[in-house]
């Protein structure tokens, strides 16, 4: 991991809204586990860049996943809390609000060998920059290059519905529940027309594609720490390896190992070039 000046193992050590600068950047160490699993909020917007590893990022109604070489960004005052892959190494990067033409919702973004290199860059940077700076010209480029950045459906609706909350408990703690919308139904005392419109109403999804979501939502964070295919497939209930693929490179264009590899080059070109 590159050297930095601003290296922290809990971004709750460090206060970005002190700073008027345009962006500045943020390595967090590796130890980083449960510090930022507590809702805060920050005046910037954040961007939370996975380098290895996946982060998960919480907030209102919706679960959000980064996985390598991705980052999620929160738009500022924005209650949110996050987790990471015991394997993650990520970098924060926090944009005062009108500095970028960034989303007015949270998002996952892919970010860019430039613009990932950049971003580690200004992590090596003192947060106080000059505002007439090189530091500063490289943010305004990095700024623009973010703002340009393409977006990924990498996010799971969720809700803060009893019924709904109970059979998203569930199915985290036990992702190869195969329990039917009518069994469901039966379980929470309500028709199974009725429990349809409620999770569709909720989350923009049947319940079947909001439940193959929550699959992909899981098997990336298990992918991106290193368990195998075959494993993941296991977990997530499927009857064969075959059907855990097709599913993944329906939703995601490539089966799972041709999915990280290309991740996996993409960060390593960096590197060696770096």
């Amino acid at each position: 991991m590159p050297s930095s000046k601003n290296v922290v193992s809990s971004p709750e050590d460090f206060d970005s809204d002190l700073f008027a600068q345009a962006a500045i950047a943020l390595n967090v160490a590796p130890d980083l586990n449960d510090s930022g699993a507590r809702p805060h909020d920050h005046r910037k917007g954040q961007l939370i860049l996975s380098l290895h590893g996946a982060v998960s990022c919480e907030v209102q109604n919706a679960l959000w996943l980064v996985p390598p070489q991705h980052a999620v960004w929160i738009p500022g005052g924005t209650p949110h809390s996050c987790r990471v892959t015991e394997n993650a190494r990520t970098c924060f990067l926090f944009v005062e609000p009108g500095a970028a033409a960034m989303p007015e919702e949270c998002c996952t973004v892919a970010i860019t060998p430039l613009v990932r290199e950049m971003i580690l860059h200004l992590a090596e940077q003192e947060p106080a920059y000059h505002s007439e700076g090189k530091t500063a010209r490289l943010v305004a480029v990095l700024l623009e290059q973010l703002s340009d950045a393409p977006l990924k459906e990498l996010h799971l609706p969720i809700s803060a519905h009893p019924k709904i909350k109970q059979i998203a408990d569930t199915l985290f703690a036990d992702p190869g529940d195969r329990t039917t919308l009518r069994e469901w139904a039966t379980r929470l005392a309500t028709s199974e027309r009725t429990l349809a419109r409620l999770v569709e109403s909720a989350t923009g999804l049947s319940f079947g594609r909001w439940r193959q979501q929550l699959h992909l939502m899981i098997a990336l964070s298990h992918l991106a720490e290193g368990v195998s295919v075959q494993r993941v497939a296991g977990i997530l209930g499927y009857d064969s390896v075959n059907a855990f693929i097709t599913m993944f490179k329906k939703a995601l264009g490539k089966p799972p190992t041709q999915y990280f590899s290309s991740l996996l080059y993409e960060g390593g070109r960096v590197q060696a070039q770096g």
